[in-house]
């Protein structure tokens, strides 16, 4: 019997779930043009499932878990990665394969910690006051967002470009012990090599980024690069649209030339520490 596959949050459901399919055929010893006649798909649909270039469907699942005599191995995994997904907004959803497969990700944040980052305790202070949201669907929420993180822990993460306003660090999201656990977080995370934080002071007197914060996501295989944009609108949030990404990296680009360099931020945040710690 084949033991039940669980969701890698680090990687794309599309992707996972082709990764699996992929294998299952072959140590079955079929061809993409055989298992394709087998399902009725073309060998091309195949391929594009595998390679996670195309969605895949309950109906095709159990197809194949079918043909190949694997239980209910695909159709259990597929079950379990909609069900991964249904815990975040759909808006939001399109994001998450950007950001896992993301070589690079420039972020601009006025008003929070961003989600790669965040502690569990700092995360439940925020998503637990979301308007019609229940202590359930909070801690799914919470899950959900410590799962994202996953990508960081991989052995190549993506490098990430942080600029937080200084404000981020005086904002009281919750009682002193767990903004004292986020920022020493913070700390700890500016120790990675892949990851660059830097704060923009209130001297800056910067007004480009008081609109909301935005990430940027570079792309491999020079594909181009994608936008979120934070917003209070559920419309629009996630752009690939050439001339709006190149504005925001602009905006980014000017930004950080006005935040303080890596180590000054650096002091900033430990002074915040002991500042929470009093």
């Amino acid at each position: 019997m084949i033991p039940p596959l669980e969701p890698d949050p680090s990687i794309s459901s599309h992707i996972q779930f082709g990764t699996e399919l992929r294998k299952f055929r072959l140590t079955a010893g079929f061809t993409q043009k055989k298992l394709g006649e087998a399902v009725h798909l073309s060998d091309s649909q195949v391929s594009m499932i595998e390679n996670g270039h195309r969605a895949p469907t309950l109906d095709l699942a159990q197809r194949v878990d079918e043909v190949l005599g694997l239980g209910t191995a695909l159709t259990g995994l597929l079950d379990r990665l909609n069900r991964a997904a249904a815990q975040l907004p759909r808006w939001f959803r399109p994001w998450l394969d950007f950001e896992r497969e993301a070589e690079a990700l420039r972020m601009w944040e006025p008003l929070m910690v961003p989600g790669l980052l965040q502690t569990e305790g700092y995360a439940r202070a925020i998503l637990s006051r979301s308007p019609g949201v229940g202590p359930e669907q909070a801690e799914e929420n919470v899950t959900a967002r410590m799962d994202r993180q996953a990508i960081l822990r991989r052995p190549t993460p993506p490098m990430l470009w942080i600029v937080l306003e200084e404000s981020v660090l005086h904002r009281p999201i919750a009682g002193s012990e767990i903004m004292r656990a986020q920022f020493e977080h913070l700390l700890h995370s500016a120790d990675n090599p892949h990851i660059s934080l830097q704060i923009l002071p209130y001297r800056a007197c910067s007004v480009l980024g008081l609109m909301g914060g935005f990430v940027i996501a570079e792309m491999p295989r020079n594909a181009p690069s994608v936008a979120y944009i934070d917003s209070q609108s559920t419309e629009d949030r996630v752009t690939d649209r050439s001339e709006e990404v190149k504005g925001l990296a602009f905006r980014y680009e000017m930004i950080r030339t006005d935040a303080l360099p890596r180590h000054e931020s650096l002091s900033m945040i430990k002074e915040t520490v002991q500042r929470w710690t009093t």
